[in-house]
């Protein structure tokens, strides 16, 4: 593994603690504490810049980290390129909340995002002469699969929309992406995989779904926050 104990960026600060190749996302920053207290033995504080905790460990004998990356793609796009290019991670599974898009997808089941579409301009700065497809790894993706339905859990895979608005003044917009079958909405996934692709990292979002956009139906914080346990277990079977 590499040596990363004396690097630093204004967003991370290690001191000394090392971060593992394999690197676990969730939005929270409680979450991420949440996950190492709960999933990871020995656990060890390497963040708490801005509050954004993150954590190093070990899972079944192998060396793991967990981090929060806040709301946002802008938010992911800084922690998630910092560390693929600066601490060297080479797996970035994120593990956030949605809200589901489609009739037959029901609160707690969980999303695995092959693809996303966006509303938002982070690819602009690569000069493509054309359109990215914003992808997940499959090799993360097949593992993930497998692991879900070796568990009986309640998966769907698909694509999901990483919008940059939250709160949007165009209330048909689910209706319309709802019919190209988009799954979900969350906010984070285009920076990540974009990022990812660009170094020649490995990135996968799985997602649970935390309310519903045509229901209304909704989870509570705290149920964000804690009880949001079988996605955790998925991401941290793939390492």
């Amino acid at each position: 593994m590499k040596n990363n104990k004396l690097k630093e960026t204004p967003h991370i600060k290690p001191n000394g603690v090392e971060i593992a190749e394999t690197m676990f996302l969730p939005g929270d920053p409680l979450r991420a504490k949440f996950i190492a207290e709960n999933f990871l033995e020995k656990p060890v504080l390497f963040n708490e810049v801005r509050g954004m905790l993150g954590y190093t460990g070990e899972y079944k004998g192998k060396k793991v980290s967990v981090m929060g990356t806040g709301m946002g793609s802008p938010s992911m796009a800084i922690y998630s390129w910092e560390l693929i290019n600066i601490f060297g991670v080479k797996s970035l599974i994120r593990i956030g909340s949605c809200g589901a898009m489609q009739n037959d997808i029901k609160l707690y089941d969980i999303i695995l995002a092959m693809g996303a579409a966006t509303n938002s301009n982070y690819a602009h700065q690569w000069n493509l002469p054309g359109q990215f497809p914003i992808t997940a790894s499959y090799e993360l993706l097949e593992k993930a699969k497998k692991i879900a339905d070796e568990k009986n859990y309640k998966v769907h895979v698909g694509n999901v929309l990483s919008s940059d608005v939250f709160y949007n003044a165009d209330e048909t917009a689910t209706e319309k992406w709802a019919k190209m079958g988009i799954l979900a909405e969350e906010m984070e996934t285009t920076s990540l995989y974009l990022n990812a692709a660009s170094a020649g990292a490995k990135a996968l979002t799985i997602l649970t779904v935390s309310d519903h956009m045509i229901t209304h139906e909704q989870t509570t914080q705290e149920e964000r926050q804690t009880s949001f346990t079988k996605m955790i277990e998925i991401a941290l079977d793939i390492i």
